[in-house]
């Protein structure tokens, strides 16, 4: 627990029915954006993004800005900014309640291959059905959970979800089936590779917290980071949205506090204090033994931070993108 006070005690906003339109708009919208819209056996929507469907980046800007419960812009930036044709940007006024309270992929959400009868499943539920259930230690640390009669939960699944963990996010959030939308958006797909860098502000605040850096003090923030192409490869399609993060992402924190305080939140943020600094995220993984685990925590966290104390009117940097890498591991020129 933090020894700061509860970051969202006094939250009034509401995540789950704020970002109603916003799930609505993804549905009406399906074939536009390529996506697929179903009910499974229990009458709980599932809107496919990427697995039989195709899908799309749009789709995985509207994802994005679901997982961010609508309190967060998501677009894409073009004009080729330090050797990259496309970049994501996102911002929020609200970042720790659309970032940790609603974006941040923290419930497990697991079974076994006796409980599915057949393949085991494993998946971190992200977006405002996570405060809904406030299953995790964050939301008594952050003195605040949702209440609403409708859900919205984002996987990062390659196949749609077995009944039991179906019913264990009905038990949960305290919703009936036809009250749920889950959103499948795969890393090997535009759209979930999309959704996936535009957590770019998610990591720094997550990265801010572990730091202990108190989070009622961060009063706004947006950033930046590179998109990829997907690949058809698992691994190497994850390792591309943390590489785009770790090398290429960069965040703007306002905060509030001491000046000493920000000064150390730019100074220790950036990833580039992690031994593993330099290398795929991929092959770091490979030599994790696939357990994310056994990877140092500094490393997850943008490659460059400025900090801007709105009390005091200073800002000070930190870190630096590595597009030269990027390019590396990326690009083939023609």
């Amino acid at each position: 627990m933090s020894d700061h006070p509860p970051a969202l005690a006094a939250c009034r906003l509401a995540l789950n029915d704020h970002v109603a339109p916003w799930v609505e708009r993804l549905c009406a919208d399906a074939d536009a954006l390529r996506v697929a819209v179903a009910r499974d056996e229990r009458g709980a929507r599932v809107v496919d993004c990427g697995i039989a469907a195709p899908g799309s980046i749009a789709a995985g800007l509207l994802v994005a800005e679901i997982c961010l419960g609508g309190y967060g812009r998501v677009s894409l930036r073009g004009g080729a900014a330090d050797g990259w044709p496309t970049w994501i940007e996102v911002a929020s006024s609200a970042p720790v309640l659309a970032c940790l309270a609603s974006q941040y992929a923290g419930w497990s959400l697991a079974a076994s291959k006796e409980e599915t009868g057949g393949k085991k499943f494993f998946s971190l539920g992200s977006g405002p059905g996570r405060a809904l259930a406030a299953k995790e230690a964050l939301y008594a640390e952050l003195g605040w959970r949702d209440r609403a009669a409708r859900g919205v939960l984002v996987l990062e699944v390659d196949r749609a979800p077995p009944p039991v963990v179906v019913d264990k996010i009905l038990r949960d959030c305290a919703l009936q089936p036809e009250q749920l939308t889950l959103v499948l958006t795969p890393t090997c797909s535009a759209a979930g590779t999309t959704q996936v860098v535009a957590r770019v502000l998610e990591v720094a605040l997550h990265k801010a917290h572990e730091l202990g850096f108190a989070l009622a003090d961060i009063v706004d923030g947006s950033a930046c980071a590179p998109l990829p192409v997907p690949t058809p490869d698992g691994v190497e399609a994850m390792g591309r949205t943390n590489d785009a993060i770790l090398y290429g992402g960069r965040v703007h924190l306002s905060v509030r506090g001491s000046d000493e305080a920000a000064r150390d939140l730019a100074r220790r943020l950036p990833s580039r204090h992690a031994p593993d600094y330099g290398r795929s995220f991929a092959a770091i993984f490979r030599a994790a033994g696939f357990d994310f685990y056994k990877i140092d925590p500094a490393l997850f966290a943008p490659a460059e931070v400025w900090v801007s104390n709105v009390a005091t009117g200073r800002s000070w940097h930190g870190g630096a993108v590595d597009m030269a890498l990027l390019r590396q591991l990326w690009l083939e020129e023609a």
